[in-house]
């Protein structure tokens, strides 16, 4: 969230759809996520729509309650789009503020109502009431339960964790098709199961023993081999005879006997030659199994990190803003396709990051739902708060030891 931003407001919903100056991620804010619950809720709001515009002061001495209860309370009423904050010009006072104004005001409703947030809403008939008019209601307490119904905390269980795993899901998604698009693009090596030397390691005991690249080797020590795997586990067993044996192949179209010769110093398990290679690609049930894979992992990396063992091995192999901006400067500089396998493993992280138990994230959120669903109430503000707490200062410790690794790394190495 910041003050200035452009954005664009949806005619037929009111929502805003817009970008700030820092790139940090996207995010949504709900109506209903906000505020708390009070029984003087109905009364603060019946107030402010017999008067159109009222200070919370004013508020407050109607209500007999303390100015910064008035303030919760219309806070909430404006959180849940009921009212608005008024941003007086002659006090100074402007949207971009850090701090509520002094006064709130109606939202413009038509003859059902209905504001700007609402499905179904119309201005251009009669019984429309402007922003900060004053519209008395019949039952201000039914209006607002409407009101209510409207929010987030007007939705069912089921359907507010559906909410909160949204964001995170469309992230995953995200990541899995580009992931999924990346290996169909990519050209892969695979080994073919031939008898074929396709390369020979420089100095290795197959090249000083005069092994080349496309020998095709007919027997190892007098065993006949067929395919690269009988070849690969005939010479695996020859070597840990610790003896020196022979490879019959063959060579333009001729046979010959080659002598290998293992090194009386050292045990040999290997003798320096590959399989011949050929290039394919995946096929998209391929592609959408290695993606799974790749999630998987991604999912796992973010689970250890809540794990206290693993916590610190995670955070060493992790980078922050510093690190990510300078991985993606030279990603840019390498093209399209590692733009979006890029962006791919950071939707991705971001996705299972943000289902991690831990407030604020969704996933913190989510478990906080649960608890009260379980015990049947609404947890109160101060639990939810030192919950908020000792999740910021997880993240807090979090982002200071990444930055900290990214800026080591970065000078240091």
């Amino acid at each position: 969230p910041c003050r200035f931003r452009l954005f664009v407001k949806s005619k037929k919903r009111g929502t805003e759809f817009g970008v700030t100056p820092f790139l940090l991620g996207g995010y949504n804010r709900i109506c209903g996520m906000e505020g708390t619950e009070d029984e003087l809720l109905a009364d603060a709001f019946a107030i402010v729509q017999r008067e159109g515009r009222i200070e919370a002061e004013k508020v407050a001495s109607e209500l007999g309650v303390e100015v910064d209860r008035a303030y919760a309370l219309l806070i909430t009423l404006s959180d849940w789009s009921a009212v608005r904050p008024y941003y007086n010009p002659d006090l100074g006072e402007k949207p971009t503020q850090r701090d509520y104004p002094a006064a709130f005001e109606t939202l413009r409703r038509d003859a059902n109502l209905l504001t700007e947030y609402d499905y179904g809403h119309d201005f251009e008939g009669e019984g429309v009431t402007e922003a900060g008019a004053p519209r008395v209601l019949p039952n201000p307490a039914d209006q607002l339960a409407e009101e209510r119904s409207n929010t987030y905390l007007g939705c069912g269980f089921f359907k507010r964790l559906a909410i909160l795993l949204a964001g995170p899901l469309v992230n995953v998604i995200l990541a899995f098709v580009l992931v999924t698009g990346s290996f169909l693009s990519m050209e892969f090596q695979r080994p073919i199961n031939q008898p074929v030397i396709g390369s020979v390691v420089e100095d290795s005991v197959a090249a000083q023993s005069g092994l080349r690249a496309n020998d095709k080797v007919l027997e190892v020590n007098s065993v006949a081999v067929s395919n690269w795997e009988d070849t690969r586990d005939e010479i695996r067993t020859a070597c840990a005879a610790n003896e020196d044996f022979d490879l019959r192949i063959e060579r333009d179209g001729q046979a010959r006997t080659v002598r290998v010769d293992l090194p009386e110093d050292k045990p040999v398990e290997v003798i320096g030659v590959n399989p011949t290679y050929e290039a394919y690609r995946l096929t998209l049930g391929e592609s959408i199994v290695s993606a799974f894979r790749y999630a998987a992992t991604v999912a796992k990396t973010c689970a250890q990190l809540i794990v206290p063992t693993q916590t610190m091995k995670v955070l060493d192999q992790s980078s922050s803003i510093v690190g990510i901006s300078v991985m993606a400067s030279e990603v840019v500089s390498k093209g399209l396709f590692d733009v979006l396998a890029f962006m791919a493993a950071i939707s991705m992280s971001l996705g299972f990051m943000n289902l991690l138990p831990i407030p604020p994230l969704d996933g913190g959120k989510i478990v906080i739902e649960v608890i009260e669903a379980l015990i049947g109430r609404s947890l109160s503000q101060k639990a939810r708060l030192w919950i908020s707490y000792v999740g910021l200062a997880f993240f807090a410790f979090v982002f200071v030891v990444v930055v900290k690794n990214d800026i080591v790394r970065l000078i240091f190495t």
